[in-house]
């Protein structure tokens, strides 16, 4: 069983940063791919960003390149989304998910475990 626990949200003002961290426990990750989805009020949740545990690929939303960045660190099993120049629509809650993905990083169905989210406001 795959446990995963998110930290770092909470109010940010409009151009700052945060740091979101997903610690991982329960199994090895070396074939796991780790992802990051927020829910909006009102909207449907998205696909964030979303990297293999082992090497560096990664791949992440248009709406976030150049400003979000996920990494790991292996020795934590913890993952991190970096979330600088915040915007008032980054306002979501934010979701870490693990899996075994083989299709597109974008999907959710290709994730078998979620975390129970976290709340990122933004002030504008």
């Amino acid at each position: 069983q795959v446990h995963l626990v998110e930290s770092g949200g909470g109010l940010v003002q409009a151009g700052g940063s945060l740091r979101l961290s997903c610690a991982a426990s329960g199994r090895t990750f070396s074939s796991y791919a780790m992802g990051w989805f927020r829910q909006a009020p009102g909207k449907e949740r998205e696909f964030v960003a979303a990297r293999r545990w082992s090497g560096g690929t990664t791949a992440y939303a248009e709406s976030v390149k150049g400003r979000f960045t996920i990494s790991r660190d292996n020795a934590k099993n913890t993952a991190y989304l970096q979330i600088d120049s915040v915007k008032p629509e980054d306002t979501a809650v934010y979701y870490c998910a693990a899996g075994n993905v083989r299709a597109s990083f974008g999907v959710e169905a290709s994730y078998d475990h979620w975390g129970q989210g976290i709340q990122v406001t933004v002030s504008s």
